[in-house]
């Protein structure tokens, strides 16, 4: 098992570009704030959530240390929420996307891929078996984004990570992601869904704006 350690979790978040352009003491009082969430929220810290931990817990350190070294709410957000979108590349996904076996291939790997990068705290409902060949959808019914962020008053901070997910997919070729309520923006589930359209229609179709 990944060991729950300051260093290791900055290293492997959306962070591990803009981290080290911090001044030094910033970056230690990260670390310092980091150690005491990670004692904070123990209970989620298993195998499974090594990554979202990650996220969840340098976004967190990050927002309000910058605030203690001066930058107001407003500009802590702004930097947190920027530096991570832009660590975010979609370009292989929609490299991917382009390939007629991609909806399949979603089918397999998106619920394999969260059965073992989900531990305590989640819950998934999945409609594989009863999706026509060119649609997928699922919800998610239980989050440690909602969880952890909503009992810190962050949930702005857990729409920042939604919001990722439209950088990611909201614009893959040939496909439609449609997400209409997530937990962290108040929605009672997360609806994810991806319509796949003709690849000879090309882009001739309307993409839906999702949240």
């Amino acid at each position: 098992m990944k060991k729950y350690e300051p260093e290791a979790m900055v290293a492997i978040s959306r962070y591990q570009n803009y981290f080290p352009t911090l001044p030094k003491e910033i970056r230690l009082d990260i670390y310092a704030r980091i150690e005491e969430l990670l004692i904070e929220e123990k209970k989620y810290c298993d195998k499974g959530n090594y990554e979202h931990m990650a996220q969840i817990l340098t976004s967190i350190a990050m927002y309000e240390v910058l605030q203690t070294h001066g930058k107001n709410e407003e500009e802590a957000y702004r930097i947190v929420s920027e530096e991570m979108w832009k660590f975010l590349d979609p370009s292989g996904m929609q490299k991917l996307a382009r390939k007629g076996f991609f909806m399949p291939l979603m089918k397999k790997v998106v619920p394999f891929g969260f059965k073992h990068k989900s531990g305590i705290g989640w819950r998934y409902t999945w409609h594989i078996k009863e999706d026509p060949k060119d649609e997928f959808h699922f919800e998610c019914n239980e989050c440690i984004y909602e969880q952890i962020l909503g009992r810190r008053h962050l949930m702005k901070l857990g729409a920042m990570c939604c919001h990722a997910d439209i950088i990611n997919y909201g614009s893959l070729p040939y496909t439609d992601f449609i997400r209409t309520k997530t937990l962290c923006q108040g929605g009672d589930y997360c609806d994810f869904k991806f319509v796949r359209h003709d690849t000879d229609a090309g882009e001739g179709w309307e993409r839906t704006k999702s949240i």
